[in-house]
């Protein structure tokens, strides 16, 4: 059976195991308006996800 033979220090295999965050994440286009967006997230320009409009967009900017 395999021990360590010496004590492995937080930050020593807390460094071990930093680079699994590397991956980019993904991003695909919107069904509806084809802008690119986070998967698995509402839509920042029309606020549809999964084909259900979920958010209420402002269409017309106000100018100030």
């Amino acid at each position: 059976m395999a021990v360590p033979k010496m004590k492995v220090s937080r930050a020593r295999g807390r460094r071990r195991r930093t680079h699994y965050k590397l991956d980019l994440p993904a991003i695909v286009k919107c069904p509806k308006c084809q802008e690119m967006k986070l998967a698995h997230r509402v839509c920042k320009k029309c606020g549809t996800y999964d084909g259900a409009q979920v958010l209420v967009m402002d269409t017309e900017k106000k100018k100030a």
